[in-house]
């Protein structure tokens, strides 16, 4: 027992919630697990024990395994910056910001850092869960591929299967796969999956029977819909939805096209008293928000520009004239102040742009991104907050006389002279329970008392045991190698 590979029939399939389950639930057999994901693409990112960067899911499949994440777990990630292109992260290090077209000539170099990563984990553990991106359907893009089969192949991992019924066709889906991708690619497969189903799983007992006969491939399971899932970290902005209305507080919170890292509002849309709102193209800010939030951004002039078009520097602007906070965290924090300078083009093109000139601070971005978890301390309650940096670019200004937090010493963030307005680098903040609670306070929010660790733990163990119940578990861990 080593490894299996979960492949899908295309993206947001369910295969990254489906191994974290599985992880967790190897985990509990005492089995020591790792995750593994090849290559992945997100704006969603997580800061590593070891100092780099890899997708969120792969860190929460990290800590269903009961493990610090680590940058082997995600070797190679790209994080979209354009419709065009993204930055290339190698083994947690940026490697270079490349075009769609460059990039499938780069990636045949990245299989080496792929397999060394995969064989570092697969020494050091029982057995490494394996995910794979987007679809080995797309043929397209099977040369030189590092993401599916051409990883499944050169690392000979068997695979699982994913269809996800919810969009319907789950049936071609699967059957399709097959038909179009390669003889000895559809040799790698062991077995299928059919996930998000809704209802009766027996409904579907005819059709299950007959992706098996037409494929040969042994069925694993019909997994119902997990209604626990908006618990856990989404590694899609396309996943991120407004909580339901509870009658509390509304927070609003704005759907940049390049948001990043926007599981820092979890623990928020988990309030019992907060109502979060997610803002989207097109919207306007509710005008009876008590706090808008302008998280953040993997190209800050880019969302600045989108920002601008929605209308929604009007709409913060008669925010703020109401009495309203607002809060900007990382490139959301860049924009609040009065201009962001990209002198050497590192997110685009050269240049600069206006900020929204409601703090009195400006960014200069620059080649040297900061990755670090930090421990701070809220200046205004002297609290521990804990987080992590993820950006590049420096902000300075008056505004940074008032700090939000302090880190070994040092300022950190800016507060408006008002107090209504407060920009930090800071992620992960409201992770942070007491902060939490404490935040809320000062805007009139009663805070639940809620444990967001044990949130967490608590849906990831839930998962488990959907997993165990719907998945025949043994049978795939026996057919890894």
């Amino acid at each position: 027992m080593t490894a299996v590979m979960i492949q899908g029939c295309g993206s947001n399939v369910g295969k990254s919630m489906l191994v974290a389950g599985l992880c967790r639930a190897a985990r509990r057999r005492g089995l020591r697990v790792a995750p593994f994901k090849p290559q992945n693409m997100s704006n969603n990112a997580a800061v590593t024990a070891d100092g780099g960067e890899i997708g969120r899911a792969q860190a929460l499949q990290a800590l269903a395994c009961g493990l610090a994440p680590i940058t082997d777990m995600n070797p190679v990630l790209l994080k979209p910056e354009s419709e065009r292109g993204a930055q290339v992260i190698v083994q947690g290090k940026r490697l270079t910001t490349a075009m769609a077209r460059d990039y499938a000539r780069l990636k045949p170099q990245l299989m080496g850092a792929v397999l060394d990563s995969f064989q570092r984990l697969r020494a050091a553990h029982d057995l490494v869960i394996v995910e794979g991106a987007g679809s080995p359907a797309e043929v397209n893009l099977r040369p030189g591929d590092i993401a599916n089969m051409g990883f499944a192949r050169a690392a000979d991992v068997p695979v699982v299967l994913v269809g996800d019924i919810d969009r319907g066709g789950v049936i071609a889906q699967l059957i399709g796969t097959q038909a179009v991708i390669d003889a000895d690619d559809a040799a790698m497969v062991v077995g299928f999956l059919i996930n998000k189903f809704r209802g009766d799983p027996q409904l579907f007992d005819d059709g299950y029977q007959l992706i098996s006969q037409r494929t040969g491939w042994r069925g694993f399971g019909v997994v119902p819909w997990f209604d626990r899932a908006h618990l856990l970290p989404a590694e899609d902005a396309l996943d991120l939805a407004s909580g339901p209305s509870g009658g509390g507080t509304k927070i609003a919170c704005l759907a940049f096209s390049r948001i990043a890292n926007f599981d820092d509002l979890d623990p928020l849309a988990a309030e019992e008293n907060v109502d979060l709102v997610i803002v989207r193209a097109g919207e306007a800010i509710p005008g009876d928000a008590r706090l808008v939030i302008l998280p953040g951004s993997k190209s800050t002039r880019g969302d600045l520009a989108f920002l601008r078009a929605q209308g929604w520097d009007i709409d913060l602007q008669a925010h703020i004239r109401r009495g309203g906070h607002v809060l900007g965290i990382c490139g959301g924090y860049q924009m609040l102040g009065q201009v962001v300078r990209d002198p050497e083009g590192i997110e685009g093109e050269a240049g600069d742009t206006a900020g929204l000139g409601i703090l009195d601070v400006e960014t200069t971005m620059s080649p040297d991104k900061r990755l670090t978890r930090v421990a701070a301390q809220h200046v205004a309650t002297g609290l521990e907050v804990m987080g992590y940096e993820i950006h590049i670019g420096r902000t300075i200004g008056p505004d940074r006389a008032r700090p939000f937090a302090t880190v070994n010493g040092e300022s950190e963030g800016a507060i408006s002279a008002n107090g209504q307005i407060t920009g930090t680098y800071l992620h992960g903040l409201f992770a942070s329970d007491m902060f939490r609670a404490q935040f809320l306070a000062s805007l009139d929010i009663a805070a639940s008392g809620m444990v967001h660790g044990a949130v967490i733990e608590q849906a990831l163990d839930a998962l488990a045991d959907h997993v165990e119940a719907h998945i025949d578990v043994a049978g795939i861990l026996a057919l890894s190698r």
